[in-house]
């Protein structure tokens, strides 16, 4: 049979189109097998990679929540915890044949590609739950190659997981509005509350809100959410899923809004943990578990909290408190408190972390160095006037309370947190040494140079940080072994050894003294303010214009610091740190030691007691007024107090003391009972004291008397004589004669010491 010519040229053309079609679908399959992305081998996010880690306390409470990981993987919960109301309502709103399809409605396809045709426009999109997953695991342009590419991959993950499985994941993970993933968050940022607990009503709008996050935010607009909240509970009720109660309470009403809160507030904290902390806490996880006790810190902000209220009169705004447990280097409670903490300009500063003047809070560490140089607590130090060349000028160094006590024991000393001593001891010890042993400490603010800060490092010039001080107090809780403050639980990074910065004796010996309400009686009275029920140590502070004021304190187990004053940096209307933080360091140390098993301050066993004289600080003798003092036991005192040796000298000192005030003439220095040490830096045969009489005698000639010899002469008008130093006890005096007084008249002999 012969064909026609046209016929020939048409079963060519054919081929030739069958063959391009074939090569076209081929293709086209090619470039979808090559499109289709592999699925993951589980539904489970957790442990995935994240952006930011949230942050829990100890016990798991939430102290930060982050809406800026692809995935939700903090606020989920399994398919059976979540209501069946809520599963149903998803389902029927959703994907009604979600159980009998394979993971593709092609029904529906169909019928949203005819309504979408007779409008002109995208009305319905028809995908299925398990295609709203696909897209949640492979975010892709809104294209129709997208939903051909959407379709395979659906039916692919119905193959390889469970309907419950990507139920499960689709409820913990679909979009809402303010970043917000999943029904429990969800539910948690609209109403506060979990999932089960919330309204029909409020149930059906979680199934709603999903279609238009953005568009139907419960929060600016709920016309569209409330016809589409009508129209699901029209059709549950229809089906029989609700009853008609359930339909009735649905039907209408005012939307009651919550705005979403912790249940702790510690922003500070944790800002502080994703800056600051540890390298993991930076890097991120997806759970970050902090040394922070919930319970703890939110006491302790009520505490501060209700003191910052009640000094609001004399200007003070602003407040931190930092709990540390040093039993462990564990960090409990780490509170900002005040107005702008709140809603100020200033809610971005951290006050535990902002360098600020210590004022006296650093004195019981140059007193710990006195002591480990030579001193003991028993050490007579001059407290009288002090003045010091600043370039071309004086200044003047004076007690807070503008009292001068003479020679005072450097327990008194420390305690009542007197300034002079604190600069003669500051002389003694070294400022290079005393700078670098606050290094040891951890003080790491302390940038400047020893000659920058001079002696008013004593007194607290320069800045350091509220977790610098309270982690330095530590080091004397734990007699003298360094251990970096935690914040982390667990070995996120390995901790650096101890160290050891002071001995046990030297640090045993400045807690007893910070605990002893007797030593701090001069300045701070009889009050118990300071005398805690349970032995603590307690060291206030007060910068220069009274504007930072400081509480420190430890007990067996635990160290806190108190700051308080405004952020501003400008000064309090008066505050002192023993009235405002004091209040504040007491409240929390008795909800520390709440039900909790107490125990005095460790004492080093290498310590010993023995009795010395109140007046002298030398070895006691029968007639001596004394107290039991503490030494190191190469450095308990073997001289016997001259002061007191005989009923008799009791007498004289008493008569002696009459005449002075009668107007007999007397040394003004040295004073009764005063210790003076050697400086190692001077040369001795250049080291000099000065020994001095009132200016208002009209000396012709006085002789200088010490030991029973005369030391030196001086003229007319002399009232000063400076005497080489000589280790040893000695007594000195004055021989003097005046105008108009053939006779001369002489001063009690005064007993004094050099080391």
């Amino acid at each position: 049979m012969k064909f026609p010519d046209s016929f020939r040229f048409l079963s060519r053309r054919a081929v030739r189109f069958t063959a391009l079609l074939a090569a076209a679908a081929a293709v086209f399959a090619w470039c979808t097998l090559r499109s289709l992305q592999p699925l993951p081998e589980s539904l489970d996010v957790q442990g995935t990679e994240v952006r930011r880690a949230a942050v829990t306390d100890r016990n798991g409470v939430p102290l930060s929540m982050t809406y800026q990981n692809r995935w939700n993987i903090h606020e989920v919960a399994s398919l059976h915890e979540l209501p069946a109301l809520l599963q149903t309502a998803f389902v029927e709103s959703e994907d009604r044949r979600f159980f009998r399809h394979g993971g593709v409605d092609w029904a529906a396809r169909l019928h949203a590609a005819w309504q979408n045709l007779k409008a002109l426009r995208a009305v319905r999109g028809a995908s299925t739950i398990t295609e709203q997953v696909v897209r949640l695991l492979h975010p892709r342009p809104r294209t129709v190659w997208s939903r051909w590419l959407e379709g395979f991959e659906a039916a692919r993950l119905e193959d390889r997981f469970s309907k419950r499985e990507i139920l499960e994941f689709y409820l913990n993970q679909v979009p809402y509005a303010n970043q917000r993933r999943g029904v429990v968050q969800a539910a948690r940022c609209y109403f506060d509350r979990d999932p089960d607990t919330l309204s029909v009503r409020e149930t059906l709008a979680l199934a709603v809100l999903v279609r238009a996050p953005s568009g139907m935010d419960l929060r600016r607009e709920t016309r569209a959410l409330e016809r589409g909240v009508k129209r699901l509970a029209e059709h549950l009720h229809a089906i029989g899923a609700i009853s008609d109660e359930q339909f009735a309470s649905a039907a209408g009403g005012r939307w009651t809004l919550a705005k979403p809160r912790l249940p702790v507030n510690a922003d500070h904290f944790v800002r502080y943990l994703h800056q600051s902390g540890p390298a993991e806490c930076r890097a991120g996880r997806g759970r970050l578990i902090s040394t922070l006790d919930a319970s703890v810190q939110e006491h302790t902000r009520r505490i501060l909290d209700s003191r910052l209220k009640d000094l609001a009169g004399i200007d003070t705004a602003n407040g931190a408190v930092l709990v540390v447990d040093h039993e462990t280097d564990e960090v409990l409670a780490w509170v900002n408190g005040g107005a702008a903490q709140r809603d100020g300009a200033d809610e971005w500063i951290d006050a535990v972390t902002a360098p600020r003047q210590p004022g006296s809070a650093l004195k019981p560490f140059l007193y710990s160095l006195a002591m480990e140089s030579g001193w003991t607590p028993a050490t007579l130090i001059d407290d009288s006037p002090l003045a010091e060349a600043v370039g071309t000028g004086l200044h003047a160094f004076h007690n807070y309370s503008r009292v001068h006590y003479g020679p005072l024991r450097l327990r008194d000393a420390l305690g009542n947190s007197l300034n002079i001593p604190a600069v003669r001891a500051i002389q003694y010890t070294g400022n290079a040494r005393f700078l670098d042993r606050l290094h040891d400490l951890g003080f790491q603010s302390l940038t400047e140079t020893a000659d920058h800060y001079g002696d008013g490092l004593a007194l607290g010039d320069g800045e350091v940080t509220l977790f610098e001080l309270v982690q330095a107090y530590a080091v004397l809780a734990r007699q003298g072994v360094f251990c970096p403050l935690r914040t982390v639980r667990g070995d996120v990074e390995a901790a650096a050894p101890p160290r050891r910065v002071f001995s046990e004796e030297i640090s045993s010996l400045t807690a007893n003294i910070l605990s002893d309400p007797q030593a701090r009686k001069l300045e701070f009275g009889d009050g118990n303010l300071l005398a805690f029920p349970v032995q603590t140590a307690v060291k206030t502070g007060t910068s220069g214009g009274h504007r930072d004021c400081w509480a420190v304190g430890f007990s067996s187990r635990y160290t806190v610091g108190v700051w308080m004053g405004n952020l501003d940096r400008r000064p309090t209307n008066g505050l002192t740190g023993a009235r405002g933080p004091a209040l504040v360091l007491r409240a929390v140390f008795a909800e520390l030691n709440r039900n909790a098993e107490t125990r005095p301050l460790a004492m080093s066993a290498r310590l010993v007691p023995a009795l010395i004289c109140r007046t002298s600080g030398l070895k006691a003798g029968p007639h001596c007024p004394s107290m039991q003092e503490w030494f190191e036991r190469e450095k308990t005192p073997g001289e016997t107090c001259p002061l007191h040796a005989e009923p008799r000298a009791e007498g004289n000192a008493k008569e002696l003391a009459a005449a002075g005030r009668k107007g007999g003439p007397r040394l003004l220095q040295p004073t009764p009972g005063l210790r003076l040490a050697r400086d190692p830096r001077i040369p001795a045969e250049l080291e000099a004291f000065a020994f001095t009489i009132p200016k208002h005698l009209k000396t012709q000639k006085v002789e200088w008397i010490v030991d029973g010899g005369v030391a030196g002469t001086t003229g007319p008008g002399e009232h000063r004589f400076l005497w080489p130093l000589s280790k040893g006890s000695h007594l000195a005096g004055a021989r003097i004669w005046t105008e108009g007084d053939p006779a001369p008249s002489e001063t009690p002999a005064v007993p004094f010491v050099v080391r």
